[in-house]
């Protein structure tokens, strides 16, 4: 197996080595061969960016290979000789390839520039369970990766290996596989609407770091400088927090990534954390976050959240965290947008009072692995009129993207790059910053309204009551034409109608007799 030289062919690539990593999984099932893999990934990853460090610096006679310092400077990790790529590979077919593994990954951790690491790697593959000639032919597998590329470009791969894998278990495990991983077209919609150049990025539920990833990605697209951004997580689930943290160091990213068992509501670790730009796929409908706890906590300023759901406590801690011009989108189940029970619509009414509500976009169901529940995005913002934007005071955009995506598959739906363009374009005409085209509304798509409008609605925040039906295309025949093929169309249906009566009719008629 080799890698293609562009990126289709390395989508391709990608796709074959998870069928072929998948192939070898056997029973295990997909929760727990998902760490297999991915630890093995990452370890592939930190093993080639050390050797190509250690390269870089044997040609330089002030510099020393073997100084681990060395390396810190360059953000790459120190890598042991015992847990470097290069010696698992040679010993891949030994019957104690779990236990060198193992001591792999124990090594990385405890070595001293390495702290970042400490307690994230996977340490059990030497569990009798674990089937130790599937563990040497996934090194074997894994080895091909970026084996004909040039180092930078077999670091990117792997990034995109890790993140392809993360994708492909999520949907094997269903909704399980949800409740980490929040799927790409989703995540692209929400960074390409916001656009998060420069400033901090936050993420109150971060699962496997998604969010960070495409906005990284959506920098180096557009130009921009990676350091131009400062990344903030936390994460209850700490097997979760640990594959993000690995995905972020594949990725390059440097992120302060928490992790407590108490969650953002009751232990916020970065209480006074002021972001630019907050993405989010919280819990949909979380009824047991402990919210009678919290009922005067200062979060909550448009309204104490019902202890039965803690969606208006997601969009009020954001709210909280988010900076004076700042913008966040948030990925909610689609009752959030009209519910009225256990005080959700007064405290809805109260955020859109006070001007916070920038857009909505109601999603098309199917996008999620962990849910069928029509979800929809929430962008909020604290100054619409902010960072060189069109003044959107007291008016709201509604998106009805619910007829966009394609079918993946049998049960799960994603956005083209097409889709993505559409709802983005969109948002970004309404704002009117750098947009040579003027925004108009479309019907059946997107509406600006004011908050006078959406006072008439009840405060309800559905796109499809705001947008209308789409406008009929015109075929260019006269309506006086359609009207007279449609009469005589019935016409003839009613003639069918009637002939069939009376033969049925005559039958009857017939059997009486």
């Amino acid at each position: 197996m080799t890698t293609a030289s562009n990126g289709n062919g390395d989508l391709a690539f990608t796709a074959e080595l998870f069928k072929a990593a998948d192939k070898l999984r056997g029973n295990l099932e997909p929760s727990e061969y998902k760490h297999v893999a991915l630890g093995l990934i990452f370890l592939k990853y930190i093993s080639d960016a050390f050797e190509a460090q250690r390269v870089r610096l044997t040609t330089d006679q002030y510099a020393d290979a073997e100084d681990p310092e060395e390396y810190l400077a360059e953000h790459v990790f120190w890598v042991p000789k015992e847990a470097r790529w290069s010696y698992l590979q040679a010993n891949a077919k030994r019957p104690e390839i779990g236990k060198l593994i193992d001591e792999a990954m124990e090594a990385i951790e405890k070595a001293p520039s390495n702290e970042g690491l400490k307690g994230v790697l996977p340490k059990n593959y030497a569990r009798p369970t674990l089937n130790k000639t599937m563990l040497g032919e996934l090194i074997d597998l894994f080895s091909n990766i970026g084996m004909h590329d040039s180092t930078d470009k077999a670091k990117d791969l792997l990034g995109r290996v890790y993140e392809y894998f993360l994708s492909g278990f999520a949907g094997s495990e269903g909704k399980r596989g949800g409740e980490f991983f929040t799927p790409r077209s989703v995540v692209r919609t929400l960074v390409e609407m916001l656009e998060p150049y420069q400033g901090r990025v936050y993420d109150p539920c971060c699962g496997s770091g998604g969010m960070f990833v495409q906005s990284e990605k959506f920098i180096e697209e557009h130009g921009g400088r990676r350091d131009a951004i400062a990344v903030y997580g936390q994460e209850i689930n700490h097997t979760t927090w640990r594959l993000a943290k690995m995905n972020l160091a594949v990725q390059g990213i440097d992120a302060d990534i928490r992790w407590n068992n108490e969650g953002s509501f009751h232990r916020d670790e970065f209480a006074d954390l002021k972001a630019d730009f907050i993405l989010a796929n919280p819990p949909f409908n979380i009824s047991d976050w402990g919210g009678e706890r919290l009922s005067e906590d200062q979060r909550w300023k448009y309204g104490t959240p019902p202890k039965s759901n803690a969606n208006f406590a997601w969009l009020q801690h954001i709210l909280h965290h988010l900076a004076p011009r700042g913008t966040a989108g948030v990925v909610l189940a689609n009752g959030s947008m009209s519910s009225q029970q256990s005080g959700e619509g007064d405290i809805r009414k109260a955020m859109i009072e006070a001007d916070v509500v920038d857009a909505m976009v109601a999603l098309p169901g199917q996008l999620f692995f962990s849910t069928q529940i029509p979800a929809c995005l929430w962008v909020l913002a604290r100054d619409k009129g902010a960072n060189g934007h069109r003044d959107r005071r007291g008016e709201i955009l509604f998106i009805d993207a619910r007829k966009l995506g394609f079918m993946v598959d049998r049960v799960r739906r994603e956005f083209s790059a097409e889709d993505i363009s559409r709802i983005a374009d969109a948002y970004h005409r309404w704002r009117g910053k750098d947009h040579a085209d003027a925004y108009a509304d479309e019907p059946g798509f997107c509406k600006s309204a004011t908050l006078a409008e959406v006072r008439e609605h009840g405060h309800v925040l559905t796109p499809g009551r705001y947008v209308g039906a789409a406008d009929a295309e015109d075929d260019g025949v006269p309506f006086a034409e359609k009207f007279e093929a449609l009469r005589e169309q019935l016409q003839a249906r009613f003639d069918e109608g009637r002939a069939l009566e009376e033969r049925i009719a005559t039958l009857l008629e017939q059997v009486d007799g």
